[in-house]
């Protein structure tokens, strides 16, 4: 669906989301309640407990992100305004984990000066993974300064607390879009960003922020540059469920598997005229169960003073026309493919040369088969054919 098209509409289905939106939010309150006995634990530091806020931790990397910290002891406060997050993946965190001072989930907007000062003031955080931002090229170009305002000012906001209240690392979630479409491939760490979207062109300005704000402070601080994203949880408990009106905005993962479900007529394919070997975009997709391990790897390793920055990616790229053929291979059904003109803001060529943090962090990827990542990912897309609703 073309977001304009969809601010076109009547007014009906804003007073019914709007009345979704209350009853959820009182939803949300009820459940908070439940949280406060249990405030004593996250007020508090504690010797052996690292306490980390996970911001867009309803979403689906920042979900996957706050289930591995869980599994591994760390403890969690997600703090998210659910408008591309899902409240589903939070229940489904506090069903695995309800003992007290495990989990805690917070509803909030980070556009909100006053709300995130005063999460900070009530929260003893130990480090922050800064998930939470809008993140759809097409929809940038369409609506920039929604970009800058939701990924540049919101991450000033949550450094400024970070500093306010002395918390000593952050982790940030960058993106290859800031290096635009560079010269010669793979991408380094070194390769000039030049990006050439707005949601690139965020980001790089939310990085510059972090960079000229780390010379002076001894903050420690991880920015992760990543590619596109797939795959789901292995075991089930999490996957992408994108908001209906974004659909046509989302990944192409999501859109091969509505296209395979049915609920749209096929694929499109956006670009067959580029400088790639079959026409199509070439990128280098990153199993997000990969892309979670570099972020706990990269939170062990962070030191005061010192600021690393990483790609996180395969090595190797793979074009449009050969992820289409792997996810109709991974769902067994003959996905419908219809070739477009290009998207405004896409590049032809993306991949990684992920060799600085397989030396420096000890991360490699794992899930390097397009297949067998879409394969899981499917799965969790049949078993919940209406997203967390079902």
């Amino acid at each position: 669906m073309d977001i304009m098209d969809y601010r076109r509409r009547s007014q009906l289905p804003r007073k019914l989301f709007l009345a979704a939106g209350i009853t959820a939010l009182c939803f949300i309150l009820f459940r908070q309640t439940g949280f406060n006995s249990t405030s004593q634990y996250f007020s508090r530091k504690e010797p052996g407990i690292t306490h980390v806020l996970v911001t867009g931790g309803a979403g689906y990397i920042g979900s996957h992100a706050a289930l591995r910290l869980l599994k591994d002891s760390y403890r969690v406060t997600i703090v998210d305004n659910l408008s591309r997050g899902n409240l589903g993946a939070v229940k489904v965190l506090q069903q695995l984990f309800p003992e007290p001072g495990r989990l805690q989930f917070i509803y909030a907007d980070l556009g909100a000066a006053k709300a995130v000062n005063k999460i900070f003031a009530e929260n003893a955080f130990d480090a922050v993974m800064h998930f939470a931002a809008v993140a759809y090229v097409g929809e940038s170009t369409a609506e920039p300064l929604r970009y800058y305002h939701n990924i540049t000012s919101n991450t000033l906001g949550i450094v400024k607390a970070m500093e306010a209240h002395d918390v000593s690392t952050l982790i940030y979630s960058s993106t290859c879009a800031t290096y635009g479409e560079p010269e010669k491939m793979p991408i380094t760490e070194d390769t000039p960003q030049d990006p050439i979207n707005p949601y690139g062109k965020a980001k790089k300005m939310a990085e510059d922020i972090i960079l000229d704000f780390s010379k002076t402070t001894d903050m420690a601080i991880m920015i992760l540059r990543y590619f596109n994203v797939i795959g789901s949880d292995p075991e089930g408990r999490l996957g992408e469920a994108p908001r209906p009106e974004l659909r046509d905005q989302g990944r192409i993962s999501g859109a091969c598997f509505d296209a395979a479900r049915g609920i749209i007529p096929g694929l499109k394919v956006r670009g067959v005229d580029y400088k790639t070997p079959d026409g199509t975009c070439v990128r280098d997709y990153i199993d997000v169960n990969d892309l979670i391990d570099a972020h706990v790897k990269a939170l062990a390793r962070a030191r005061p003073n010192n600021v690393g920055i990483y790609n996180v990616g395969t090595g190797k790229g793979s074009s449009v026309k050969q992820f289409v053929e792997a996810c109709k291979k991974a769902t067994g059904v003959s996905i419908k493919v219809d070739f477009l003109g290009r998207r405004p803001g896409d590049y032809a060529e993306v991949y990684s040369d992920p060799s600085k943090i397989n030396r420096e962090l000890n991360w490699r990827a794992q899930y390097t088969n397009l297949e067998e990542s879409l394969s899981i990912a499917w799965r969790w897309q049949k078993a919940h054919r209406n997203g967390y609703s079902s």
